[in-house]
């Protein structure tokens, strides 16, 4: 069963935060050459995980709780 734009949202949205602690952990460990690459991958899932929560509030809008 295929993934909703909010799941694949989420999904990169915590992929980023996992990415963005391992290069907080690489800096901390004086390997900077590891955290720059860390966070341009944390970027781009977060630029991905954007494009996933546009594309579902343009398909059926923000889920009321």
């Amino acid at each position: 069963m295929p993934q909703s734009p909010h799941d694949r949202a989420a999904e990169y949205h915590n992929k980023a935060a996992h990415a963005h602690e391992a290069a907080a952990t690489a800096h901390g460990k004086g390997d900077h050459l590891t955290a720059h690459e860390l966070s341009k991958q944390a970027h781009e899932h977060s630029t991905t995980a954007f494009e996933h929560a546009k594309r579902a509030l343009a398909e059926g809008g923000v889920a009321k709780q």
